[in-house]
């Protein structure tokens, strides 16, 4: 299977979690756009949900498919949310962020009784930090921010300059209208103590590492999907 195949796999198998009345969490990014796509049929055959979303980008997605997104503050506590990661590690700690959707997702996870990360084999990996960690940052000061990012950093033997997001050779922005930083770890030996003074930090909104939320993941392999668990 391709990876395009696997998380297309994924995002099938993932309606196994989805029971008629749920108040639904939709993730961002290219694996949860295959579970939109799923639950948008299962709506049209039927099936009752109340849908959130973690960003503009699956927001339009949803709404295109002829899904209706509600407000999160309107909703409360929601049933499940389906999402994917960038990479998935032991216990199921995730670096999300890619698609730079990280603090909404964020909010739409804690919010959740049950949270499903879906992604392709490629993307479990033994120790977190191959795949850039996203940081993202208050725009106002963001340069004393990031110096503050690199004492921390350094702390946790991470050498790493934070790198700028940019898109078209501009600044990227967030749903939120903050910077990402992203940074070059190479490895994260303790994402629990880097999550915990990253998010310390005065100017940092938020970053990507999840940790202690995902109930589950589903793998897609050339075999079928995996499930693992924490």
């Amino acid at each position: 299977m391709t990876a395009d195949e696997q998380k297309q796999a994924v995002g099938e198998a993932a309606l196994q979690y989805v029971k008629d009345g749920m108040k639904v969490g939709l993730g961002t990014g290219s694996t949860a756009a295959w579970f939109v796509h799923a639950i948008a049929r299962e709506v049209k055959a039927g099936k009752r949900l109340t849908l959130v979303s973690t960003s503009v980008q699956t927001t339009q997605l949803a709404e295109s498919l002829g899904l209706t997104i509600r407000d999160i503050n309107d909703i409360g506590q929601l049933d499940l949310c389906v999402d994917g990661a960038d990479e998935i590690g032991e216990g199921l700690a995730l670096i999300k962020g890619g698609g730079g959707a990280l603090l909404r997702e964020k909010l739409i996870w804690e919010q959740a009784k049950t949270c499903v990360v879906i992604a392709d084999a490629g993307k479990h990996v033994a120790t977190l930090g191959k795949f850039p960690l996203p940081i993202e940052v208050e725009p106002f000061a963001f340069k004393g921010t990031v110096n503050r990012i690199c004492d921390v950093l350094l702390e946790y033997d991470i050498e790493k300059v934070p790198v700028q997001r940019k898109r078209d050779g501009q600044p990227f922005i967030t749903d939120g209208g903050n910077l990402i930083f992203d940074v070059a770890c190479g490895a994260i030996h303790d994402p629990a103590g880097l999550a915990h003074e990253l998010k310390s930090l005065t100017g940092v909104v938020d970053h990507g590492l999840f940790l202690d939320l995902a109930e589950v993941a589903l793998l897609g392999t050339d075999t079928g999907v995996r499930t693992v668990y924490p």
